[in-house]
């Protein structure tokens, strides 16, 4: 359960601009705020069965998002790449303040 809530985050963090309203406020209450389902559903005066149907939906459309899209798996291949220059460089000592500098820059781009 833990994997799946961290890719629903990591989903919702690059398709959210994709979602509805209310898509985006049952998953970030329930993927980010922990919330049960008995909690949204009393905060949006519906049923249970009427968050679960939402979220399961939303989590539909973010894999069908990113199947087509591939934002995440693009970000995860480049976390790893820029992790093994990282490592190369310092184990062969090649590592200097700018290849660190530019290095960082390239991870805090996304």
């Amino acid at each position: 359960m833990f994997e799946k809530t961290n890719r629903m985050n990591l989903l919702f963090d690059f398709y959210q601009g994709l979602l509805t309203e209310k898509q985006k406020n049952y998953v970030s209450l329930y993927y980010l705020e922990d919330f049960s389902l008995g909690e949204i559903a009393d905060e949006y005066e519906v049923s249970r069965q009427a968050v679960y149907d939402n979220i399961k939906r939303t989590e539909e459309s973010l894999e069908n998002y990113e199947q087509k899209l591939g934002m995440l798996a693009k970000y995860e291949e480049r976390e790893k790449l820029l992790t093994e220059l990282e490592t190369y460089l310092q184990e062969n000592k090649l590592l200097d303040k700018q290849l660190e500098e530019w290095i960082e820059k390239l991870k805090a781009t996304e």
